[in-house]
């Protein structure tokens, strides 16, 4: 049997027919946020409720704690110079791992107020941070502290890459989560996750074209069939490789569900890995997966 489903023609050129989708690890309570380190080759991801950061070697296939307690991080990803980038729940902050372990605190507040609870994050090739805010660390102790918000709003917000400036890029999006760029910038790919907190309000991925140092005009990408998206990545062709309830979908840039590799549990996020960037790890609920692909990170 194939471990996916095309939907349309495209998508027979992105996978490969033989392969087989791997379940690498399991005995998380709710995985999140994989983040690759090429120089290593070994994989970063959040275990949010146990409160612990896993790494997987891809040279041995071992797993093993990277770092406990982890503040209930969440999303992960690396910036341009290699080094760890982490949204906490419980410390309600983005960090920085330097390369001597050393932490540095990129954001906790903004305009005064501290955040909410950053959820995922993303590297531009001008060297800033861009962060989604949503509640759910705030929401309950299960994943970070339970507390009101002092902002009032999730919004999305951008870290500058030379001052450290912080400024709020995206404002109307009621639960902001999964974040992405297109291949060339041009688009920012937003994720909303209200449905959590408003009842009939549809799961979507919104697009906004990028101008300059902030997010404008947004125009719906898609609408969730079945379950939320949470986490998605894009490759080099533009398509969108995005948790789906219990499935990976993928999506080309115009908007069509090109195919679904069905995992069997809620998948959290995804991200690309391997020395040839074409190995698609999975963040499902308790496991880490992955499955090879005929196609590749686009950064």
């Amino acid at each position: 049997m194939l471990p996916y489903v095309a939907h349309d023609p495209r998508f027979e050129r992105l996978v490969i027919g033989h392969v087989n989708l791997e379940k690498l690890t399991s005995g998380c309570r709710w995985a999140e946020g994989p983040a690759y380190f090429p120089a290593g080759r070994y994989l970063i991801w959040s275990d949010i409720p146990n409160n612990r950061m896993m790494r997987f070697d891809e040279t041995d296939g071992s797993a093993s704690v990277f770092r406990s307690p982890s503040f209930n991080s969440n999303g992960n990803t690396t910036d341009r110079q290699g080094r760890l980038v982490s949204c906490e729940h419980f410390m309600r902050r983005v960090t920085r791992t330097e390369h001597d372990g050393s932490i540095t605190v990129l954001a906790d507040a903004f305009e005064g107020h501290r955040l909410n609870s950053p959820n995922d994050v993303v590297v531009k090739s001008d060297n800033s941070i861009w962060f989604s805010d949503p509640t759910y660390g705030i929401d309950s102790d299960y994943e970070g502290q339970q507390s009101p918000s002092e902002i009032g709003a999730s919004n999305v917000y951008r870290i500058d890459g030379n001052s450290g400036a912080i400024t709020r890029v995206v404002s109307d999006r009621v639960q902001p989560n999964g974040l992405a760029f297109s291949p060339d910038e041009s688009r920012l790919y937003v994720a909303d996750t209200g449905a959590t907190h408003v009842r009939g309000l549809p799961p979507t991925i919104w697009s906004y074209e990028v101008k300059g140092q902030t997010a404008g005009e947004a125009s719906l990408f898609s609408t969730c069939p079945d379950g939320l998206y949470d986490g998605f990545r894009v490759d080099i062709h533009g398509n969108i490789w995005t948790s789906a309830g219990r499935s990976v979908f993928c999506y080309a840039a115009d908007g069509t569900h090109l195919g679904t590799i069905p995992i069997g549990e809620i998948v959290a996020n995804v991200c690309f890995g391997g020395p040839r960037r074409n190995r698609l790890y999975i963040c499902g609920q308790t496991s880490l997966y992955s499955i090879y692909l005929n196609t590749r990170a686009a950064v």
